[in-house]
Order: structure tokens, then C-alpha cells, then sequence
């Protein structure tokens, strides 16, 4: 019985140090051999640039929303398509069958309007001079070339109501008139839009440095797409509800993006965007992953040599951006692996 009992007792001991033994040989499920080399994940020290960005959530949509409405009485005899595109000099919509723009005229004041007409008509290749703020008789023969190319009558002068001055083509939204509405000065017909998209962005107070334009940004668009805008406008503080129903202060910003085509398939979007703000130049780093806790007070990394053991060091932490954490160390250098817990 005693040498049975001493049996019993010894197996489960003989248990605990295999098991012990095979713990202190394993790192992430990797199982070694040589309980002294490690074979698991590593990341490596990178000596480079380092730069960490804001995150602020933004709404891709249309640029230059704005509401057409009637400049003269009469009947509502055309309007355009939800949707669709009206091009530069093309017809927007027709009250009493008469296309609804703008008013310019011989003998009026100079003024930026007819710039604008004339750049509009050089675009459009009825303007073959230098576009400036003077109505002359080039301005008057430019007209009547283009009446004459849209079967109108060809007066030279545009009555009011006549035309509206828009960068590009424009972009129809919502269309809330109908044809045969009675129309009157000041009702409204349809919302537009150019045909640009841009990216509403409300950065918060505390980032109101960031807030800079010209400066680059990233996009993360819905289905993982990556791209990059510019800001290309920073309005003044304003006060908007948060997600906890609180008020808060925010900056808004309005992102331009560079490539355009990315964004066609979507008319309105959620983004996520990232603003560069702190930049560190030619320091060390590593994974973030790579931080071990050496105690309450310290991180550090574990160096895996090239014989595959490994030493504990520690190090100062410094930025963290895109997964990776800026440190410091007399031990660390450019090129050493660190052992990277599988997580």
C-alpha cells in the first residue's frame, strides 16, 4: 500500500513539469524545441519617419447645393429630371415656354455679371475676346450667336431671369414643382448640385489646429476603398449635438478629393478621415504589438537574437500611428527583431 500510494502521488507531479516545461518552450501557440530559442512572430526595428493622425467621421455629398426658383410669373411649362445633368448652357427649366436665367443688356453699368457672361460664352465658344466687366457690342454679337444656336429670338440682350451663372455643369436633386404650377418670383422649383463631390468633415475643438487648408487628408470610403483629399475650406466653430445627445463645438471643414472616380459609384456616404497631426522624424520603431509590460512603470520589447534567444530590454515610448509606437532604448537598434505576440 505505501509503495502504491507513492506511485499515485508521483504521476501527477511528473504531470505538472511536463506540462510546465512544455509552457515555457511554447510563445503563441508555436512549440519549440530548445526551450531557450524562440520561433514564433517577430516585427522589426525601423529606423524612418513617423506621423499619427486625428480620426474624424465626415459626409461625402454633391458640392454647392442650391435651390432654383422662379424669377418671373407664369406657367411652369419645363423642368428637368431628378438626377439628371444639366451641362453648361444647356436649359434648366421654362416658364411660359421661355427659358428662365438671367438679365444683362447694352447700355448697363459694368460689373462682374458680365464678366461672367462673357466667361460662360468664351467657354461655350460664342465669345472670342478677352472677358472683362464691360457690355460692348462683342458682348451683344456673342449673345446673338448663342439665341441663334438655341432657336431664339436673337435680341442681343438677355431679360431678366434670363440665365444663371453656375462653374459647371449642375447636378439635379429634388424637383418639388410640376409642370402647369402657377410660378411666381421666388418659388421654389428644384435643388442642384455640380456635379463635384466633397467630403463635410466636423473636426473637434480640441484639433482646431489641424484644420488647415491646402493640407493633406486621408478617406476611407464604405467597402474598405482608400483615397486621399485636401481641405479645401475651414469654417468658423460652430455648436452641433454629439453622439451622447450632448452640445459640443466643433470646426467645420470641407475635403476636396484628388481622385474623384473613386467616389462615383456613391451619390452619399459615410467616411472616415484621417487628419496628419504629429510627425516624428528618424526615430525608432516597432509594432505595437512588440510592448511587454516589464513592470507597473516600464514597457520594453523582447530582442530576438539571431540564434533565436531572446533578452527583455527596456524602452521610452513615444508616438503612436498606423500600428506601429515610437521608442527609444541604449539597447535597440535599426534591423533587430522583437518577438510579436500573436494576439
Amino acid at each position: 500500500m505505501h509503495r502504491r500510494r507513492l506511485f499515485l502521488i508521483g504521476v501527477p507531479v511528473a504531470l505538472v513539469a511536463a506540462a510546465g516545461t512544455g509552457l515555457a518552450a511554447t510563445r503563441s501557440g508555436v512549440r519549440v524545441d530548445d526551450p531557450g530559442t524562440y520561433a514564433g512572430p517577430t516585427g522589426e526595428v525601423v529606423r524612418g519617419d513617423l506621423e499619427g493622425s486625428t480620426t474624424a467621421s465626415g459626409t461625402l455629398r454633391f458640392a454647392d447645393a442650391r435651390t432654383m426658383r422662379s424669377t418671373r410669373a407664369g406657367v411652369v411649362t419645363e423642368l428637368p429630371t431628378p438626377g439628371s445633368v444639366v451641362p453648361l448652357g444647356g436649359r434648366l427649366y421654362a416658364v411660359d415656354n421661355v427659358p428662365a436665367w438671367r438679365d444683362l443688356q447694352s447700355g448697363m453699368d459694368d460689373g462682374p455679371d458680365v464678366r461672367q457672361l462673357e466667361q460662360s460664352l468664351r467657354d461655350l465658344g460664342f465669345f472670342t475676346g478677352e472677358p472683362d466687366q464691360k457690355f460692348r457690342s462683342s458682348t451683344v454679337d456673342a449673345i446673338k450667336r448663342w439665341q441663334k444656336a438655341h432657336g431664339l429670338e436673337r435680341t442681343g440682350s438677355l431679360a431678366l431671369g434670363a440665365v444663371a451663372f453656375s462653374g459647371g455643369d449642375l447636378r439635379v436633386g429634388t424637383v418639388t414643382a410640376k409642370v402647369g404650377d402657377q410660378a411666381a418670383p421666388g418659388v421654389e422649383l428644384f435643388d442642384t448640385t455640380t456635379t463635384a463631390q466633397v467630403v463635410d468633415v466636423r473636426l473637434e475643438l480640441a484639433d482646431q489646429q489641424l484644420a488647415v487648408v491646402g493640407r493633406k487628408v486621408g478617406l476611407r470610403l464604405p467597402g474598405g476603398t482608400q483615397t486621399t483629399g485636401t481641405i479645401s475650406s475651414v469654417g468658423t466653430p460652430v455648436e452641433q449635438e454629439n453622439a451622447s445627445g450632448q452640445q459640443e463645438m466643433v470646426i467645420p471643414m470641407v475635403v476636396s478629393l484628388d481622385d474623384p472616380a473613386v467616389a462615383a459609384a456613391f451619390q452619399e456616404a459615410s467616411v472616415t478621415v484621417d487628419v496628419p497631426s504629429d510627425r516624428r522624424e528618424d526615430v525608432l520603431s516597432v509594432p505595437v504589438g512588440a510592448l511587454i509590460a516589464i513592470d507597473p512603470d516600464r514597457f520594453g520589447v523582447e530582442l530576438v537574437a539571431a540564434d533565436g534567444t531572446t533578452r527583455q530590454v527596456p524602452v521610452t515610448t513615444g508616438l503612436f500611428s498606423g500600428g506601429r509606437v515610437e521608442i527609444a532604448g541604449e539597447d535597440v537598434h535599426a534591423g533587430q527583431r522583437v518577438v510579436v505576440p500573436r494576439r
